[in-house]
């Protein structure tokens, strides 16, 4: 095994959505492609938002996506770890008080904007004198605690963008701890990737900024950060952010209920945007194989439900009976081997294949519209057993008979027999019906 550890690290804030799963998912397709070790850390310091719900759902959409983690954590176990990161900051000189109100450094932004000048903080905290301190604290006033950037240039290799660099010059010192003592998401996410011995962090482009000063305070540290790889965003079909307040239906909670199959959206997201084609594959480990990072493109990319539509019916055609077999049992649908590759080509959702075993055990209320044509071809229908061949043999006896051919011979039939105009195809169909079921209903009978 390598010494490679991946992390997805998810706020149990809300349900995972389609933009989170392809975090985790290249997550743990790099991991295991190099015999490394996946993380599932829930960053849940956010306790008026996180929920034990939440953080249920989040590991129940994991395990139906099957990822598994090998190594779990949660935040809010480890806040003894990030006081001493913060308490070793502070001595360092890098991690100061500031006791500027909200309002106040709202002000300060606006009058920076109406110069034209960037929003970046302008450090006053650090000229403050003892006695301006004591002030602070005599109205009642509480730090809120800023890491103090270095005035230089921050690079990092990236592995999909390449050699990255981050101007500090362009930024504010990022708050690391509010007024009430709560820690923001990024020291826990630095110590946390420092403790657990995390190699690489591939997260989504709008991370990029933030990881040049996590690089930062990891350095500050006193470790060596890890390597990052910034994948890009997924957009709308109309060319917006996907967001989960717009786009409930994107979230695993609603598309499993719509009856997706969670190997059809690891399918398309691990290929979505990058130079490898798009395929249905059977399972995760058939992703593992041939992962490659670095095919991964720079480009927002747009996420169509239409081509997950495809990707699922492409999954469900080739998943084998043996692994359909406890699902059609569920559904009470498992009509044998045969059954299942005769409908398994016109499935777009496996529940689909509900309609088809009724079409097959019936009832069905036949259409007929040519009473005389169905009594001839009845009046032909061959004697069982019945195989493969049975169609065409009936077919050629029921245009000798009544002369019709094309559309006109098979679209009554298909009708008589299944009430649908499409479906699987009938030569296979036929045997399964059977002869008792298809005299009925060419009689006009539901059977």
């Amino acid at each position: 095994m390598s010494n490679i550890i991946t992390r997805f690290a998810p706020s149990p804030t809300g349900h995972l959505h389609v933009g989170n799963v392809r975090a985790a998912l290249f997550g743990y397709l790099f991991a295991k492609a190099a015999g490394g070790r996946y993380m599932l850390r829930l960053d849940d310091t956010d306790t008026e938002r996180s929920t034990d719900e939440y953080a249920r759902g989040i590991e129940a959409d994991l395990a139906w996506l099957d990822l598994p983690h090998d190594i779990f954590a949660r935040q809010s176990d480890r806040f003894a770890e990030y006081e001493a990161a913060a308490a070793k900051l502070k001595a360092a000189g890098r991690l100061y008080p500031c006791y500027e109100t909200a309002n106040e450094l709202d002000r300060k932004r606006k009058r920076q904007l109406a110069m034209k000048k960037p929003p970046v903080y302008d450090r006053a905290a650090l000229a403050l004198t003892p006695d301006e301190i004591k002030a602070f604290e005599a109205e009642g006033r509480t730090p809120h605690w800023r890491f103090k950037l270095a005035d230089e240039e921050t690079s990092f290799d990236d592995l999909i963008h390449g050699p990255t660099r981050i101007d500090p010059a362009s930024l504010s010192d990022p708050v690391l701890i509010r007024e009430d003592g709560r820690f923001l998401y990024t020291l826990p996410s630095v110590v946390d990737d420092i403790d657990f011995a995390i190699t690489h962090v591939i997260r989504g482009a709008d991370h990029m900024t933030n990881t040049g000063v996590q690089v930062q305070i990891t350095r500050a540290l006193g470790a060596v950060p890890p390597t990052y790889a910034h994948f890009s965003l997924l957009l709308s079909v109309d060319g917006r952010p996907l967001s989960k307040r717009l786009d409930a239906e994107f979230s695993l909670n609603a598309m499993r209920a719509d009856g997706y199959e969670p190997m059809a959206i690891n399918s398309l997201l691990a290929r979505l945007g990058t130079t490898d084609p798009v395929e249905a594959k059977l399972t995760v480990a058939d992703l593992v194989t041939g992962f490659d990072i670095t095919h991964l493109g720079r480009a927002d990319i747009r996420f169509d439900p239409a081509d997950l539509d495809k990707l699922n019916a492409a999954w469900l055609h080739i998943l084998p009976y043996a692994d359909a077999k406890s699902r059609l049992a569920v559904m009470d649908c498992d009509l044998g081997q045969a059954f299942w590759e005769t409908v398994q080509p016109n499935l777009a959702r496996f529940a689909d294949v509900g309609l088809w075993a009724s079409v097959v055990k019936g009832p069905v209320v036949p259409v007929i519209d040519d009473a005389a044509f169905a009594a001839a071809a009845a009046s032909v229908l061959p004697p069982e057993p019945w195989t493969g061949d049975t169609w065409k043999l009936w077919t050629d006896a029921v245009k000798e008979k009544t002369g019709a051919k094309g559309r006109a011979l098979f679209m009554p039939l298909r009708l008589a027999l299944t009430a649908h105009e499409h479906g699987p195809e009938l030569k296979n169909l036929l045997p399964l019906i059977g002869r008792e079921r298809a005299l009925a209903r060419l009689s006009g009978a539901s059977l």
